[in-house]
């Protein structure tokens, strides 16, 4: 038991690749169905030979039986040299006829062994009378033999038919079976290391492109694979994986770069000030305040600056399971929080059918920042800062806006007031990160939709976000919704 355990737990030979197994599997079941084929075939083929060789042999007697029941015949009747007895003698049958002692009148060729039987039936008074042999050998062939008594005393017939030729017939019929089987599987094995061939070739593109990446980190490779099949959308699907990746680590590698940046000019403050405080005792007290002052403003906007990069990276992480919510309630709770935190008089205008499929903390994040980006540009405003929440007409986006009497921006600072760490001219006197809109286009784009900007008829900008549009969009795209003027950059 010990060593049939030790045996069933020895590793089983693999395959070294699935090339080789596909052509090894083809091969096997063609071999198996060519086998089981060539073996019933065969089986079927000897079975009819030897029932139709058998029944010509049956008949013949019949006809010898007949022919000696019906007529008076004598062995010269039957003899090889007498015209018109054809019917006994068909072909690749052997007739030898015997006298009344049993003796050989006509021999037959090659001669048939005579046993005591049918010296008996020779002289039977009865015709007719038949007695078999089979598996007779004469002259090292193989007959079947039956000796049929002409009656009165007067002698028999002897009719053989040969088995062997039958029999080394259906040997060069197995042999031709067998060669025939062998070349179908070497075929079928070629045939199949072909097809493996042609069918894995994509797949062992998709391999090398995979190691590839492995190997050298680099995530830009494009993978070469056409067709419709399924190898084909899995070689889209990888090419497409890659692509976003890429692109992700092009994103983590931009928010790096340039957090790392704008951490730089409040941690040298931060370190200047701090140098300051060694000599703090021998600073005018006003100077003390005013230090104090710039480290508590410092520590505060460089805790603003990391919580801004947490929120955006969480909402790139898409770990929050996205559902069915209505932008209408988002923005009822935003205006509320903006209410209690500024004091502002804030509106929310809802029309049409505004649900959307969505993660509801990231959509809330993008509404504040609207908001509170609309709030710090328009300090002092008297006129309510207003939510509009529109729902398609037909299938399409649901529009989210902010409308704000703020001051705007300049033309050219249009285009990059979703970029991170922007901050407008006359914005960067102002408290923030620059983030804020950055996050909001995170945001839209992970729900299929775009960032948008544009001056507000009357005074103020109008920013806001699409959500619901194809995913598969430019994800550089931003609408400015062929507004002459800019709105207000940063937050």
């Amino acid at each position: 038991m010990g060593r049939l355990a030790r045996l069933l737990d020895l590793p089983r030979p693999r395959l070294s690749s699935l090339r080789t197994t596909f052509a090894v599997s083809f091969a096997a079941v063609t071999a198996a169905v060519t086998i089981l084929v060539g073996i019933v075939s065969y089986s079927s083929a000897a079975r009819l030979v030897r029932v139709d060789q058998q029944s010509v042999f049956t008949q013949v007697v019949q006809d010898v039986q007949d022919e000696v029941r019906r007529y008076d015949r004598t062995p010269e009747d039957f003899s090889s040299s007498r015209p018109g007895h054809e019917v006994v003698r068909p072909s690749r049958t052997d007739v030898q006829v015997l006298g009344p002692h049993g003796q050989i009148v006509d021999h037959g060729s090659p001669v048939l062994p005579v046993t005591a039987k049918d010296r008996a039936l020779a002289a039977s008074r009865t015709e007719g009378r038949t007695a078999e042999y089979k598996d007779v050998v004469v002259a090292s062939d193989v007959y079947r033999i039956a000796t049929v008594a002409l009656g009165d005393g007067r002698g028999a017939v002897q009719v053989a038919q040969e088995f062997s030729d039958t029999e080394d017939l259906l040997r060069a019929l197995q042999q031709r079976t067998l060669v025939l089987m062998g070349v179908v599987v070497i075929a079928a094995g070629l045939c199949g290391w072909w097809l493996a061939r042609r069918i894995t070739r994509r797949l062992v593109i998709l391999t090398s492109a995979a190691e590839d990446v492995a190997r050298t980190r680099q995530l830009g490779i494009e993978v070469p694979v056409t067709g419709y099949d399924e190898v084909g959308r899995l070689g889209r699907s990888f090419d497409h994986m890659l692509g976003r990746l890429a692109q992700s680590e092009e994103d983590q590698r931009r928010l790096v770069q340039d957090a790392g940046h704008e951490l730089r000019t409040p941690l040298t403050s931060l370190r200047t000030n701090i140098s300051l405080l060694r000599r703090i005792d021998e600073l005018p007290p006003a100077t003390r305040e005013e230090l104090v002052a710039d480290l508590t403003q410092e520590a505060r906007e460089l805790t603003d600056l990391v919580n801004e990069l947490v929120d955006l990276a969480a909402g790139q992480s898409d770990t929050e399971p996205p559902q069915r919510v209505d932008l209408a309630d988002i923005a009822e709770d935003v205006a509320g929080a903006a209410r209690r935190r500024t004091g502002r008089t804030v509106v929310v205008r809802a029309s049409g059918d505004t649900t959307a499929e969505g993660r509801p903390g990231m959509l809330q994040r993008a509404l504040s920042n609207l908001v509170e980006n609309a709030a710090k540009f328009d300090r002092g405003g008297r006129e309510p800062i207003e939510i509009s929440v529109a729902g398609p007409a037909r299938p399409g986006p649901v529009r989210v806006e902010v409308l704000d009497r703020g001051p705007g921006i300049s033309e050219g600072d249009l285009i990059r007031i979703f970029d991170r760490f922007y901050r407008a001219a006359d914005a960067r006197s102002l408290p923030g990160s620059g983030l804020g809109l950055s996050i909001v286009r995170e945001v839209a784009l992970a729900h299929g939709g775009a960032p948008f900007a544009f001056r507000r008829t009357g005074g103020g900008s109008v920013i806001g976000f699409t959500v619901g549009v194809d995913r598969d969009r430019d994800r550089g795209h931003h609408d400015t919704g062929g507004a002459p003027n800019g709105a207000r950059g940063g937050s």
